[in-house]
């Protein structure tokens, strides 16, 4: 698993307000960028194997994306 870097976060959290302001937005969308949001949390706390809070907003992320993916 890559480390994640400053413009992917940077890109990530772009795109999660860009979404937000779209009226238009569709389910499918938000469960897409949801799974994207998830992916970095786990890449994340992959690199910081001592901290117990980033594995576990890492899981959280996952559950939720996980959710909104069977849910579509």
């Amino acid at each position: 698993m890559s480390r994640p870097s400053i413009a992917e976060v940077s890109a990530l959290v772009a795109e999660l307000a860009a979404l937000r302001q779209n009226p238009h937005r569709t389910s499918a969308e938000y469960a897409a960028l949801m799974s994207r949001k998830a992916d970095l949390l786990e890449r994340i706390a992959a690199h910081t194997p001592g901290d117990a809070d980033a594995a576990e907003v890492a899981r959280l992320a996952r559950e939720r994306a996980d959710s909104l993916t069977s849910a579509n």
